[in-house]
This record gives structure tokens, sequence and C-alpha cells, in this order.
């Protein structure tokens, strides 16, 4: 059974950054999607980054230039650094991982449909 464990989550003043990271364990795919979703209360969940076996890489319009996904060469674990963090991206994070059924940039829009496993998450607090 795939496992995905989320850390580096935290509470940050406007501005600030973090460095969220997600370990998949039993992990399979020989082509696969992975990416990072939020869900704030109230709010649909969103698709943030997404990238995938091809090297594709997508980013939700809020958070171009500002966050990096990057997945580490050889390991299961992937990365999301924050920066220039606002109260709008407070949220709880989630990692997830699929089988690449879309291109990235399809994917970021379908809010996670296209994804088999997730991890808990991962709380992100931004103050004003």
């Amino acid at each position: 059974q795939v496992q995905l464990m989320e850390s580096g989550g935290g509470s940050v003043q406007t501005g600030g950054s973090l460095r969220l990271s997600c370990a998949a364990w039993r992990h399979t795919y020989r082509r696969w999607c992975m990416g990072w979703f939020r869900q704030a209360p109230g709010k649909e969940r969103e698709g943030v980054a997404i990238i995938d076996s091809d090297g594709d890489i997508s980013y939700v319009d809020s958070v171009k230039g500002r966050f990096t996904i990057s997945k580490e060469n050889g390991k299961n674990t992937l990365h999301l650094q924050m920066n220039s963090l606002k109260p709008e991206d407070t949220a709880v994070y989630y990692c997830a991982l699929g089988a690449p059924r879309m291109t990235a940039s399809q994917a970021i829009h379908e809010r996670g449909a296209t994804m088999d496993y997730w991890g808990k998450g991962t709380q992100v607090t931004v103050s004003s």
C-alpha cells in the first residue's frame, strides 16, 4: 500500500517562507504524477503545483513566481518551496500521487480528481 507523509508546515508571517516535503513509501509507478493541493476552511480543494515523470510542471496562477515544486532524483520525495507567503495561502496542504492521466497543466485544474493516493495533510498558516 502506497503511503504519503507530508512535513514542513507551520506558521509564518506575511512574506515568510516554508518548505514542504512529502515522502512516498512503496511507490511503484513507472510513470507518475505528483502534486500539492490545498484546502482552506469553507473552500474547495485546489491544485497548487504538479510535476510528472516527463518533467512537466504546472502551477495555479496565484502561486506562480512564489512557489517551486521539485522532486529529488532517485528518491520518492517531493518538495514545495513556498516564498513570499500571503494570508490567502493559509490552508491544509496535501501531497498526492497518481498515474499521469493528463498533462500537468490539465491536472492542476482537476482539484485532485486524477490522483490515487493522498497524504494526511500539513497545516500552513500565514498571518498578516
